[in-house]
């Protein structure tokens, strides 16, 4: 706003001119904030301080705060980053006006090291090489790469939770560690007292992962939240060693790639070390053992123009089909033809209920020649399923078999 003081006089017939102040508000334009790129985009300036990975920075502003943040806390900050081969404005919190908020352990190299060096109300210029960027290739056509430039001004810092320091035997198991045939090695932390888990059950663990370098990567104490899942969903590792523990025992693992991934993932780069604490056991129905004719389709299977096939297992007490506009209720399990149980609603405990015209074709066909009360097995082809390529890692694809038990039809 702007205030403009004016003196208008006030000339009348038989009267001496007065004066009298007015005061007027006037709307001033927004002012626009110059974010063409500074003279010194290209490379960092003989006053600039560098750091030993190869960081560049200088103070543009100075702060009003006396600590620098961690690297596990949460800052708010603006900032406009440029490319400095060209000077090219790829992305600004400036332009938008709306500050950005992060953890800083969550982010490019160059910001977690290079606001640590900040205090609140600074404001810094960076000069970020590739390699504590994002490479000298874009991960996105039009992407930034090579060296980066950004200005930055530090808003706020939120304390967060320091991650767990590694291990002293983080490289390797010990003396005191097991190895098992399969290469995981583990070692008890801590005893303790509670139910043992079935590979089906529901577990509930609170877990920190680290690199055998010593390099953290994750923990749910720092996210203050226990990870709870089926257990025969985990990783190979984990299913393996999770079952040799009970309740309220902690155990480390040192987990080799091949153990330490899911189905259509690549594995890490190295061995992973889990320091597992099982919190929780809870039940769950025992899976169904996978059908022993899974393939090929058997001789007593009836097979439909479109190449469904099913047996009907148990004949059910309804009298009426359900239509392809029907909702209905199930139980099922589902595998692929390895034998690998992918879904189960059984194992879940919970039915599944669904618009016939909202699933697979297969099932909204296969589901129409049941009636309530019968269990049916379906061999389901790709092209009635979801095709030959999986949708999602480790997700089902080709011939699919199903056993299906039809609970009601609303």
């Amino acid at each position: 706003m702007l205030h403009l003081l004016l003196a208008v006089a006030c000339n009348e017939a038989d009267t001496e001119g007065t004066t009298e102040e007015v005061e007027m508000t006037v709307e001033a334009e927004p002012e626009t904030p110059d974010l063409s790129a500074p003279e010194d985009v290209a490379a960092a300036p003989a006053d600039a301080q560098k750091t030993p990975s190869g960081l560049a920075y200088k103070v543009l502003t100075k702060g009003t705060g006396t600590t620098h943040p961690n690297a596990w806390d949460s800052v708010k900050v603006h900032y406009t980053g440029w490319q400095s081969s060209d000077g090219n404005r790829f992305d600004s919190s400036v332009e938008r006006g709306e500050p950005a908020s992060f953890p800083l352990n969550g982010v490019i190299k160059g910001w977690t090291e290079g606001l640590q060096l900040m205090v609140v109300g600074e404001k810094t210029r960076f000069w970020i090489p590739a390699d504590l960027a994002y490479g000298d290739t874009p991960m996105r056509p039009g992407g930034p790469s090579g060296m980066l430039v950004f200005d930055v001004e530090l808003l706020e810092v939120t304390p967060g939770v320091k991650p767990p320091d590694a291990p002293e035997d983080v490289a390797a198991p010990g003396a005191d560690a097991t190895t098992e045939a399969s290469g995981l090695a583990h070692k008890l932390l801590a005893a303790g007292a509670g139910a043992k888990p079935d590979p089906w059950d529901e577990i509930t663990i609170e877990f920190s992962v680290w690199q055998t370098d010593g390099t953290y990567l994750d923990s749910s104490k720092v996210k203050g939240k226990p990870l709870t899942a089926p257990l025969n969903e985990l990783m190979p590792g984990w299913k393996e060693g999770i079952v040799m523990m009970v309740e309220g025992e902690s155990r480390r693992f040192w987990i080799p790639p091949e153990l330490a991934t899911l189905p259509g993932r690549p594995p890490p780069p190295s061995a992973l070390v889990f320091d597992i604490e099982l919190v929780k056991v809870t039940d769950r129905e025992k899976p169904p053992e996978p059908p022993k004719d899974l393939t090929p389709v058997p001789a007593n299977a009836t097979k439909t123009d479109s190449g469904l096939a099913y047996r009907v297992l148990q004949k059910g007490t309804g009298t009426e089909n359900p239509t392809e506009t029907s909702n209905v209720t199930v139980h099922y399990s589902g595998w692929t033809l390895d034998g690998n149980m992918f879904d189960s609603s059984v194992t879940r405990g919970t039915p599944s209920s669904f618009p016939l015209n909202g699933v697979i074709k297969g099932w909204t066909e296969g589901v129409q020649l049941m009636v309530v009360g019968d269990k049916t097995r379906f061999w389901i082809p790709a092209d009635l399923a979801y095709g030959d390529t999986p949708m999602r890692p480790g997700g089902p694809s080709g011939l699919l078999v199903f056993d299906v038990e039809l609970i009601s039809i609303d």
